[in-house]
């Protein structure tokens, strides 16, 4: 078995493939354990509706903890056979039943007890004997609940929606009256159900749908709405649409015609079928320039990834210029919206910290990394930033391709409160010192002579422009004289009663 290897790109992103030499396809399971393996087509059946206590560990083929928990799960599941069910969902394969249990990172274990509808989280240790031990009190308590007379397993579709499943409430009644105010003339996404109270298929989709109608609501924040419409009663709507059979489920989008649902008719299916309606529909994340600490670590902690880049500074671009890099990025961020990933920026030395803690800058500007804050990892864009370059480098992050270096210090640096672009061209700095000038770098001589007319200067360089951070009376690693140095980055000199001659010694 391959252990973490932080080589393998796919431990810095979560949800991606599996690394190229582990067997991704057979997870870390197979049929010869005595752990469940569960997907969203059975795990309704298996765990949802079942009588029975189940541990189900949710796990990524390439996260180092799940391999090196797998041997002690299998213990476990060998000595509770036939008490306790043990069960493990690949949430890397199968993200949407991750995400409706809300995981977050790897491996994430649930109790799934008297409700089976409110998982437990399990947060003991992860030997065999800490897993019986909580397994086993948790039967305990089950096996209580019910002598109390409290309710314990699943029992009926009915008592789902009661013990906090889902609640009819979410499941939005619509009407020959009511259908085109709530969902032909909503900016919201529908999925409607037509069904006869007399059907069989409706009655045992009903529960299902009323929890899934729960979930979504949650987690769409009301995007994406669940409906149902008795077509017994409702006879205009089923003509309308032309319903033939029972249930029968449409999806409704503002300016398109309904399509139909084929998916399947789990709680699971449905609400990753919703889920995937939600991020079609979504608008694309923001993109934000980093003017303080809240700003970066709110929106890397978050997301999956943060995208950040570091474009120019003012003076090299002036407003034209950088519109059209963030035109780049909000571009990109439409294109991977589904991915629910974070976008920033910053400009050049703005935030230099941060730079270096992630290797920016030496490529040059614009530059852009896609960190992971979870692990504090990052891979660097080191193409063209332009739309064929960037979509590159974040098709090769979704497939799980290219290389990771860990952020420098283990964390984000400090972060600089800095006043946000005003849109605006910059102004470049004046300097009218021989000091300033010798703070650059330049070796002036003064005075030149006892009769040298009084001089000034003019400099208008590129801040972000490592050369003119060199100290004093060091040459650049461009150059090997002060005029090269001076060459080395885009400025304008404008000078006043003195020549070059004058200005630089040899």
């Amino acid at each position: 078995m391959v252990s973490g290897n932080a080589d393998c790109f796919d431990s810095f992103l979560l949800g991606t493939v599996s690394c190229t030499l582990f067997l991704a396809v057979n997870g870390l399971y197979s049929a010869s354990d005595d752990v469940i393996e569960l997907t969203p087509t059975n795990f309704n059946k298996e765990v949802i509706q079942s009588e029975s206590l189940w541990l189900v560990e949710f796990y990524a083929p390439w996260c180092g903890h799940c391999q090196r928990l797998t041997p002690e799960w299998k213990k476990a599941a060998t000595a509770l056979k036939g008490v306790v069910k043990v069960g493990a969902v690949d949430a890397d394969k199968h993200q949407s039943l991750g995400g409706q249990y809300g995981v977050r990172g790897f491996p994430t274990i649930k109790i799934f007890g008297a409700n089976k509808n409110k998982a437990e989280d399990y947060q003991g240790g992860r030997t065999s004997e800490a897993i019986v031990d909580a397994a086993l009190s948790a039967l305990r308590s089950l096996v209580k609940d019910r002598l109390s007379g409290r309710s314990g397993g699943y029992s009926s579709g009915r008592q789902s929606r009661e013990s906090g499943g889902g609640d009819k409430k979410d499941v939005v009644e619509l009407t020959d009256d009511s259908f085109d105010k709530n969902v032909i003339n909503s900016d919201d996404v529908w999925m409607v159900e037509f069904y006869a109270p007399w059907c069989g298929h409706c009655k045992n989709l009903e529960p299902e749908w009323a929890a899934a109608a729960t979930e979504v609501k949650e987690q769409t924040k009301g995007k994406v709405k669940l409906a149902a419409v008795d077509a017994t009663v409702n006879q205009m709507l089923a003509s309308r649409y032309g319903i033939r059979g029972f249930p029968t489920i449409k999806i409704f989008q503002k300016g398109e015609d309904p399509v139909d649902y084929d998916g399947g008719r789990t709680r699971s299916d449905i609400i990753a079928r919703a889920l995937d309606l939600f991020s079609d529909n979504a608008p694309p994340p923001e993109l934000l320039e980093i003017i303080s600490e809240d700003v970066l670590k709110t929106t890397c902690d978050a997301h999956q990834l943060c995208i950040i880049s570091v474009l120019p500074h003012i003076l090299d671009t002036g407003a034209s210029g950088r519109n059209s890099y963030l035109d780049v990025m909000l571009k990109m961020a439409e294109k991977y919206k589904k991915k629910m990933w974070g976008w920033l920026w910053t400009e050049a030395g703005a935030q230099s910290d941060l730079e270096s803690s992630l290797g920016i800058g030496g490529f040059g500007y614009p530059a852009m990394a896609a960190v992971n804050a979870r692990k504090m990892k990052f891979a660097l864009l080191k193409g063209s930033f332009s739309e064929q370059g960037i979509n590159e480098f974040l098709r090769e992050l979704s497939v799980g391709r290219g290389s990771t270096a860990p952020v420098g210090g283990g964390a984000f640096p400090k972060i600089h409160a800095v006043e946000p672009w005003d849109g605006k061209d910059g102004e470049a700095a004046s300097v009218n010192t021989s000091s300033n000038l010798q703070r650059v770098g330049f070796n002036v001589r003064q005075p030149f002579h006892k009769k040298t007319p009084t001089w000034r200067m003019i400099i208008q360089f590129s801040p972000s422009c490592q050369c003119m951070t060199r100290k004093h009376g060091k040459h650049v690693e461009r150059g090997q004289s002060r005029v090269t140095e001076i060459a080395c980055a885009p400025f304008i000199l404008t000078f006043l009663n003195l020549s070059k001659t004058q200005l630089f010694s040899s």
